[in-house]
């Protein structure tokens, strides 16, 4: 069966109830949109914005449990094809697009945050990263980032001693990621990380436990944006001014979004 028409059952499953679709989450019952199949596998339409909407009406917990339900299956078939953790490929998806809600998955359909690069031949979109109006690769699918995503670390040089490590080792591969460049975040591969374990990501790479591993510092003065969060209420809880959260987080406006991690504390 090709993973498309995988993704597309298990969204039948959890949405399809009569005249429309259910996600069943701890505690309450939320209504997505029938044609939300159209958003995960072909072009974006006038139906995505139904899509978006039932994203971003999803709490930041029930979004990463929708995320992998759906994605899931998509990242086992990549690992198997090309031998990367699916652990690793789930938690970067997670991270990289906050489970789905970024701005570039549901404009782009960019789940990994992959830049042009020179290479690069197909749709693009410029956003602001570590510079302002960077080019970011843009698809037709989730499913085509996922699949640039594979190729991308197994086309480039940088990245293959990583293949020559265990492919369920995904401490190995979360730090191996960051040396190889990948991202400039610090603790980017503590995130990686965290999202595995929180999440039970491991069980996909076919272990039966977590990793063993030196117990090593977490992320410590960091605000999750949930729905509903602002800048203000953000300073109010952790009594710090917002022009504080702003510069210690290089925010140019007071714009944040679902699953963003704020740091409040230098």
């Amino acid at each position: 069966m090709k993973v498309g028409s995988k993704i597309y059952l298990i969204l039948i499953f959890s949405f399809l109830i009569s005249s429309c679709s259910l996600l069943k989450l701890p505690g309450k019952i939320l209504k997505a949109p029938l044609n939300i199949k159209r958003s995960i596998t072909k072009k974006p339409n006038a139906n995505s914005n139904q899509y978006e909407k039932f994203i971003k009406n999803l709490s930041y917990e029930e979004r990463k449990k929708w995320y992998i339900k759906t994605y899931s299956d998509l990242a086992i078939q990549q690992m198997k094809k090309y031998k990367i953790p699916a652990s690793i490929i789930l938690a970067q998806g997670m991270v990289e697009s906050a489970s789905g809600s970024s701005n570039l998955a549901l404009k782009s359909n960019n789940h990994f945050g992959i830049k042009c690069h020179q290479e690069w031949r197909g749709k693009r979109v410029y956003h602001d990263d570590d510079e302002k109006g960077e080019c970011f690769r843009k698809y037709n699918s989730p499913i085509e980032s996922y699949k640039d995503h594979s190729e991308f670390l197994t086309t480039r040089g940088r990245y293959s001693f990583l293949f020559r490590l265990p492919k369920n080792n995904y401490v190995e591969w979360a730090n191996g990621l960051k040396k190889a460049g990948y991202a400039t975040d610090p603790n980017y591969p503590k995130k990686l990380i965290r999202t595995i374990e929180e999440n039970d990501l491991w069980k996909f790479d076919g272990s039966k436990k977590p990793m063993k591993r030196k117990k090593s510092k977490e992320l410590k003065d960091v605000h999750t944006v949930e729905r509903g969060d602002t800048l203000y209420s953000i300073s109010k809880k952790y009594n710090v001014s917002i022009e504080k959260i702003m510069k210690i987080n290089n925010l140019k406006d007071n714009q944040i979004s679902i699953g963003q991690e704020i740091k409040y504390k230098d």
